[in-house]
């Protein structure tokens, strides 16, 4: 299904992110979902509220403000200084409530941050622009007073965002909602979520009928992975690079997933090298991923690289693989339903391709080949296997890909069940880290010089 401005049903707008923006607050972002955009500033107050002192701890709390002309029909605001209608009071209640679950109070001390969010433009999704946005500020506000030694603990727990999904005549579920859309919708869904998979809010509603419990799985799987690939941006938006890293030190992480390569980063940095992804590098062009199996992708990524950079890459290529589907999706987890790589899609498809398979024949694994190359020397190739079977029913809210069907030998829990530290150690790329760490220094040190 085709959407009217060209998207795939999964398909966020073009989402655009900028940083610091203005001069006075502690943190400020723009935020762009399409042709909405949303002004979001964090503010530390010079003064200590009086309901703060003694308490030891802070307090974050948002503002929300639509300016007059931000939709066509617009013409004022529809509250007066200092006041707040209904549905604005109840919007500042959601982004102080999301913004409120991913900070330590505690470690913020007696402070109190004030993130307000201006809706300049306003085509859809225009509350879910504002959480996103308002996290972002309210992290780089924090990272000014740990900067400045004015907080000695990251008191930030984890990454938040928003996403707007519904369901459009016909049936068909969708993301990240236009005002045509949204006005067309049969069923809408304001999604919040942490980047460990906690619902902060979800709040569905019935627009032109009723929908059903199968209505509403749809709209949470679509919006969870929406909100994965918004968090990936936010990390790219608040990434930093303070000085340009030496190429005699530095590895390339061959993905633009900047959450995998930090998985990376503090292997190589024991050794003392830093790390790059391919995002350091948008000159380069896609490699195409025309092997047969696991090894052989990552080897075209890994060696295809580090000869045109010069200078040494890692590359993974991952995968589910099902025994009662010869070994499928294999190569092919990732599109496994369509090239729109989606979880939700892909988590479907499996699960209707093994509709008459018995508990006993749903055997599978996880498996990860890591390749680790540079110019003039053999490439390191390491591999891991995690076994278990696949599931009837998706469960967990950790994760991603096919964690929540995927029930790991030994245990009654699916791999999105597991806590992260947990996950790490047991998976399979958490094994193949581990090979590659007793092995890539010296491997490394002892390749000749290009």
């Amino acid at each position: 299904m085709i959407r009217h401005d060209g998207r795939n049903p999964q398909t966020l707008r073009p989402l655009s992110i900028e940083t610091n923006v203005y001069k006075y607050p502690e943190g400020s972002a723009v935020v762009s979902f399409g042709d909405t955009v949303v002004v979001c500033g964090a503010t530390v107050q010079d003064e200590v509220p009086a309901q703060l002192k003694g308490k030891g701890q802070g307090i974050v709390s948002g503002e929300y403000r639509m300016l007059p002309r931000a939709t066509h029909t617009r013409q004022c605001q529809s509250s007066g200084e200092g006041e707040a209608s209904g549905y604005r009071w109840s919007i500042q209640q959601l982004i102080t409530r999301s913004l409120s679950k991913v900070v330590d109070l505690k470690k913020l001390g007696e402070r109190h941050i004030i993130v307000d969010c201006d809706v300049l433009q306003a085509d859809g999704s225009a509350v879910a622009a504002s959480i996103t946005g308002a996290f972002v500020a309210l992290r780089l506000a924090v990272d000014k007073l740990l900067a400045q030694n004015i907080l000695l603990q990251d008191p930030i727990k984890e990454h938040l965002a928003a996403i707007r999904v519904g369901i459009l005549a016909g049936g068909a579920c969708v993301v990240d909602l236009d005002d045509e859309e949204s006005n067309a919708s049969e069923a809408g869904l304001n999604l919040v979520m942490t980047e460990s998979g906690r619902f902060v809010e979800i709040q569905a509603s019935g627009e032109e009928t009723t929908f059903s419990g199968e209505d509403l799985n749809e709209m949470i799987l679509y919006g969870k992975s929406a909100i994965e690939s918004v968090i990936a941006f936010q990390k790219e938006a608040l990434l930093e690079v303070d000085h340009a890293p030496s190429p005699e030190k530095t590895v390339v992480i061959a993905t633009g997933n900047l959450g995998k390569a930090k998985e990376f980063a503090a292997m190589f940095a024991k050794g003392g090298y830093e790390i790059q992804t391919l995002k350091d590098f948008p000159e380069l062009a896609e490699v195409a991923e025309t092997g047969k199996t696991f090894e052989e992708n990552a080897r075209l990524k890994a060696e295809t690289i580090a000869q045109i950079l010069k200078r040494p890459v890692l590359a993974d290529d991952s995968g589910l693989v099902v025994d009662a589907l010869a070994g499928l999706p294999g190569i092919f987890s990732a599109r496994f339903a369509g090239p729109q790589k989606s979880d939700a899609a892909n988590n479907a498809k499996l699960l209707y391709e093994l509709t008459d398979v018995p508990d006993e024949k749903r055997t599978a694994r996880f498996h990860c080949t890591l390749v680790f190359a540079a110019p003039g020397k053999e490439s390191l190739v390491v591999e891991a296997d995690w076994p278990g079977h696949i599931g009837r029913i998706p469960r967990g809210e950790h994760g991603f890909g096919y964690d929540p069907l995927f029930v790991p030998l030994g245990s009654d829990k699916t791999s999105a069940e597991l806590l992260p530290a947990e996950k790490n150690h047991l998976s399979h790329r958490g094994q193949a880290l581990a090979k590659l760490q007793a092995q890539w220094q010296q491997w490394l040190e002892d390749a000749p010089k290009a």
